[in-house]
């Protein structure tokens, strides 16, 4: 893990209106956090080549887009061997449906998020893709009933 950077309050403020709204025009933005203009820009290049403000996006509604079904899926894999790991994780990033994933300790090796229409998509998904791998040995499927939170906002 690397080390995180010092961060000052105007830093803080700005990390946070960012994280809120990354459409805030650079003025709008100062006079959120209560810095100057410049010094506003020069801080958010400065937070960009430090790796802490990273790609600036427009989350979307995925029931807007079909794809309102959430699915947490447990993976277990067949091996561990480095090159079993690199060709799933090669798997789950070409895969659309997957939109998260996380290597885990514990009795499963990955969890997924992964966004579908419907079950009878997600059994398709499942059945032609996921248990497909060769590297997938098993999977434990729960279906979100509803969402209770979602934030992709961190605290600062």
């Amino acid at each position: 893990m690397k080390q995180p950077i010092q961060l000052d309050g105007v830093d803080r403020r700005i990390i946070a209106a960012l994280q809120r709204d990354a459409t805030l025009t650079n003025a709008d933005l100062a006079t959120t956090v209560g810095a100057s203009a410049a010094s506003c820009w020069r801080r958010i290049k400065a937070l960009e080549a430090a790796g802490v403000l990273r790609q600036a996006v427009r989350l979307v509604d995925p029931d807007a887009i079909g794809r309102g079904v959430n699915v947490l899926c447990n993976v277990r894999m067949r091996s561990h061997r480095e090159n079993a790991r690199g060709d799933f994780e090669r798997f789950v990033d070409a895969c659309p449906e997957i939109v998260e994933s996380f290597s885990m300790s514990g009795e499963w090796d990955y969890l997924l998020r992964i966004v579908v229409a419907d079950v009878g998509d997600y059994n398709r998904f499942l059945m032609t893709a996921l248990l497909g791998h060769p590297s997938v040995d098993g999977a434990s499927s729960h279906f979100a009933l509803s969402m209770t939170k979602f934030t992709t906002a961190y605290p600062v």
